[in-house]
């Protein structure tokens, strides 16, 4: 008889311990899937320079690009004028109506999107970054069909502007 409850608590054991490794693996994938998805449309890209430094390389990168920068916006130094402590954040936005009008002519609605925006900013390891919007991600979500070209040469001169500002 007590070969039989043996046995039963044998199997008792196999799945609990099948089930804890479900359970692992279930949880590692969405550790994993988390960041992610958040990150999704967003290209990020690592700088050697401080935020000013590399705030300053891709005003004069876009600028001898013939981009027109529309402002330069220091989050940081907004949060601290209402007391709050933010790493040091920088936003440019800058365009050029010869690349955003071909793709507002492909589908009106990106326009939202447009003019194109950087975000400079030091995470919580001092290390700092650029950051822009994925142009196929602009594409998907707006669902622009017939403009590969042109999606083509933002995502090449974003990457080429971005790598500039970024890298000695």
């Amino acid at each position: 008889m007590t070969l039989g409850v043996d046995y039963i608590n044998y199997e008792t054991d196999q799945r609990r311990e099948k089930m804890k490794k479900t359970v692992l693996a279930a949880l590692t994938i969405l550790l994993i899937a988390i960041p992610v998805a958040a990150a999704d449309g967003v290209i990020n890209v690592p700088s050697t320079f401080t935020v000013k430094e590399t705030a300053d390389r891709m005003e004069s990168v876009l600028k001898e690009k013939g981009m027109t920068i529309f402002n330069r916006i220091k989050h940081s130094d907004g949060a601290r004028k209402v007391g709050i402590e933010l790493r040091e954040t920088e936003l440019i936005i800058f365009g050029n109506p010869k690349v955003g009008s071909p793709l507002m002519k492909c589908q009106q609605s990106v326009a939202i999107d447009l003019p194109q925006k950087a975000l400079i900013w030091k995470d919580d390891t001092a290390k700092v970054w650029i950051s822009y919007n994925d142009p196929r991600y602009l594409k998907k979500r707006h669902t622009i069909s017939g403009c590969e070209k042109v999606i083509a040469k933002i995502e090449k001169a974003l990457a080429g502007i971005a790598k500039s500002a970024s890298t000695k």
